[in-house]
């Protein structure tokens, strides 16, 4: 596995629009190879395969790891390579997938062997819906003495091949195989203790919230695939980000996390602050009546407003102008309400992606507040490695532009296990019984998918 391309090389693409393909029969007919896939609305992207991957297996500081894989990009896309790095410029952009762990000291081991501290691919293909057409793109690299329009040819080839494997795909229709499952609850008494234990801190002023995660494990007779779980991810909670990586076969994460940490397009950045929840309700007037409860709860705007003024806050060094909405509003999804906040920023020039990520994460909505006091907590009170739960996934490009969300309502599987995590903010007035309960909600997406994808009893 290459860190670096060879030297001087050409990155040699061909592209091919074609409505016709689906990202499901996609990511199907790659089984085997890295794949991944991300999503909100009508646009999304998915891929295959591995041209090129940038690793990093642990970071020495909280900026550290983000950096050198945007060093490790560059260097790849050198100037003298044909696909220099740029703020600007004509013509696509080379895209690199994947993402970070929560914590920058993670080891990579047992469900998260796959998942170092950060993992991110070039892809031999890509399948991209701009919300009105679909492009299938592959890519090579041409190395000293390869006749790039030779190259061409074999990839024109290799698009013709995709288009014909993934149509044979699609057309296998539903083959899903129900397999019995069981659940292994995380405990309820640690969780309460763990609950005191955060609210006797804040009390004593050492921090003013914690996040605090559990996990669900659910066990199955046989393999669900993930694109299935993808696949309902997608059709129940359209106003997600929903998103799949399986840098490694048969070691796939899905999640479909309410907000965006980061979007950079050129100079302009928007992202999403969410925090403060509420059930949804059975009907539409209780729903309104839930929501109209989230926006009148003193606790839940408090914990929303740490989030957004830390925001805020970090974004400012980067940026000529940063504004946020003045008030909050309600987002409702599937089967839950938050408090969301919308901020927008003018960069200052030269910022990417990256550097806004490594300047945000965590946010007070997946970490708390103080950061340093709550990490350390958190890693006294949760029993389990949190590996990419929380971190920040997505991609980003040559030109610098991204998306990334942070991994939540996620679940990462190893073998025929799957392992949920959902967390709660822990503020002044939180109950740990309601907590453990919104957090239930949050395991809920993940559950109906694994049911809806073959997983039998866990409903």
């Amino acid at each position: 596995m290459r860190l670096q391309a060879p030297p001087r090389f050409v990155l040699v693409r061909e592209t091919v629009e074609h409505d016709g393909v689906e990202p499901a029969a996609f990511l199907r007919w790659g089984r085997g190879r890295p794949r991944g896939f991300w999503a909100r609305g009508r646009g999304w992207l998915a891929h295959i395969g591995e041209l090129e991957s940038l690793v990093v297996q642990s970071g020495s500081g909280s900026r550290d790891r983000f950096l050198e894989i945007q060093d490790r990009a560059r260097r790849f896309a050198r100037p003298e390579n044909g696909n220099g790095w740029r703020r600007r410029g004509r013509g696509a952009a080379l895209r690199f997938y994947g993402g970070f762990s929560f914590r920058d000291d993670h080891v990579p081991r047992d469900f998260w062997a796959a998942f170092p501290s950060a993992r991110f691919v070039v892809p031999e293909l890509e399948l991209e819906h701009d919300g009105e057409t679909v492009r299938l793109t592959t890519q090579a690299l041409a190395g000293p003495g390869e006749d790039p329009a030779a190259v061409r040819g074999q990839l024109r080839a290799r698009l013709d091949y995709t288009l014909k494997g993934v149509a044979r795909a699609a057309r296998k229709g539903d083959d899903r195989a129900l397999h019995p499952a069981a659940r292994l609850r995380s405990g309820r008494r640690s969780w309460q203790r763990a609950v005191e234990e955060i609210l006797s801190a804040i009390h004593e002023g050492r921090m003013e919230k914690a996040v605090l995660a559990r996990i669900l494990d659910v066990s199955t007779t046989g393999a669900i695939d993930p694109v299935e779980v993808l696949e309902y991810l997608r059709r129940e909670n359209a106003d997600a980000h929903v998103f799949l990586f399986e840098p490694e076969a048969g070691s796939p994460i899905v999640g479909a996390t309410p907000e965006a940490l980061a979007t950079v397009r050129g100079n302009r950045f928007s992202a999403t602050a969410v925090a403060g929840s509420v059930s949804r309700g059975e009907t539409d007037e209780e729903q309104r009546a839930l929501a109209r409860q989230l926006l009148n709860s003193a606790k839940d705007r408090v914990e929303h407003a740490f989030t957004v003024e830390d925001m805020v806050a970090r974004l400012e060094p980067l940026s000529r102008t940063v504004e946020a909405q003045a008030e909050p509003h309600v987002l409702t999804l599937a089967r839950i309400q938050h408090l969301e906040t919308r901020i927008k920023a003018i960069l200052r020039p030269g910022a990417s992606v990256l550097e806004l990520v490594a300047a945000l994460h965590p946010t007070p909505a997946v970490c708390g507040l103080a950061r340093d006091a709550a990490l350390d907590l958190l890693s006294r009170n949760e029993p389990f490695e949190r590996g990419w739960y929380a971190g920040p996934v997505g991609w980003f490009d040559t030109r610098g532009d991204g998306v990334f969300v942070p991994a939540l309502r996620t679940a990462v599987a190893r073998s025929t296990t799957w392992r949920l995590f959902a967390g709660a903010g822990i503020v002044p007035g939180s109950d740990p019984e309601a907590e453990w309960d919104e957090t239930g909600i949050k395991f809920e997406p993940v559950l109906r998918a694994l049911d809806a994808a073959g997983a039998r009893g866990i409903r």
